[in-house]
């Protein structure tokens, strides 16, 4: 065996190039969806572990220490009512965030499904966009309200005062946001739906169940993960307007937008009491919307192979 025979068997063979790792080093280049990152998953942890580490209840009220500054005992000091804001604001950031992925959830869920049953289904196609186009011309905020104040004592009475309202305000978040997902994935699928091997699929007989869950669903996976992190931004916003309006959860039940809320008449005397609160809405949706662009930009073939 020659001596260039040894150098081309001892070479190592060149590992296959492998989509999400493509994915994962052009997200990692994006500088602001990598902040983004970092700011959502510490919010994440202050909320999840916090309340493990400061494990003061949130909802303890003491009157007789009302309204103090912070300190050692109350690191961000006490609202009207003695309860520390610390504890409220990693309680109240569990819960607005928690709202925000299960409506996303549900807004994803039927915005795929009603976009790949319109762009696959041409029967389909005129009836549902038409419905989409019916709820994008709707407004949003007061449907909203309307839907909450209808709904809303029903559902305490059925579920109790917490996961009634959770369960309301999911939904309703959920169902009046799954408009643009829909047309996205309609405009991928029917785009998908005459290429060959779909195509050739068909050709063989190939159910359209199974073309939509072996050929379209994956290819159209891109547009969905994008769409998924902005929606938790919009849910989250969403959650705490209808907080801040007082139509959202019971006062001893905190999230941020309550905060802003209880806060909002002693703005002039307790300036921090609204701005906490503000900061935390303000990085979590500023987070998801950078960690979206990078998605977006590390889902691109255009831009991946660059």
């Amino acid at each position: 065996m020659t001596d260039t025979n040894l150098v081309t068997a001892a070479a190592p063979a060149e590992a296959p190039s492998n989509q999400w790792r493509d994915v994962w080093r052009q997200f990692r280049s994006h500088r602001g969806a990598m902040l983004g990152l970092i700011v959502f998953a510490a919010i994440l942890g202050s909320v999840i572990l916090g309340p493990f580490i400061w494990s003061m209840d949130a909802t303890f009220v003491d009157m007789r220490a009302r309204n103090q500054g912070p300190s050692g005992a109350h690191p961000l000091g006490t609202d009207q009512l003695g309860r520390d804001m610390l504890a409220r604001l990693m309680a109240g950031g569990k819960v607005s965030i928690a709202v925000g992925m299960t409506a996303m959830g549900l807004s994803i869920f039927l915005g795929t499904v009603i976009g790949i049953s319109a762009g696959f289904f041409r029967r389909l196609d005129g009836v549902l966009m038409r419905l989409t186009d019916l709820f994008l011309a709707l407004p949003l905020l007061p449907l909203l309200l309307v839907m909450v104040m209808l709904f809303r004592e029903p559902l305490s009475k059925r579920f109790g005062p917490e996961t009634g309202i959770f369960l309301l305000i999911v939904v309703a978040i959920g169902v009046t946001s799954w408009m643009q997902t829909a047309r996205i994935v309609r405009g991928e699928v029917l785009a998908l739906k005459e290429r060959e091997f779909v195509l050739a699929a068909r050709s063989i007989g190939t159910s359209p169940f199974k073309m939509i869950v072996r050929h379209i669903l994956p290819n159209v996976l891109s547009p969905i993960m994008v769409s998924a992190t902005l929606g938790i931004a919009s849910a989250i916003i969403t959650e705490s307007a209808l907080s801040f309006l007082g139509l959202g959860f019971p006062p001893d039940f905190p999230t941020w937008g309550r905060l802003l809320f209880d806060a909002v008449d002693q703005i002039q005397l307790y300036p921090m009491r609204v701005i906490l609160p503000g900061i935390a809405i303000s990085l979590t949706v500023l987070s998801v919307n950078y960690i979206g662009d990078g998605l977006r930009d590390a889902l691109d073939p255009r831009i991946r192979g660059r």
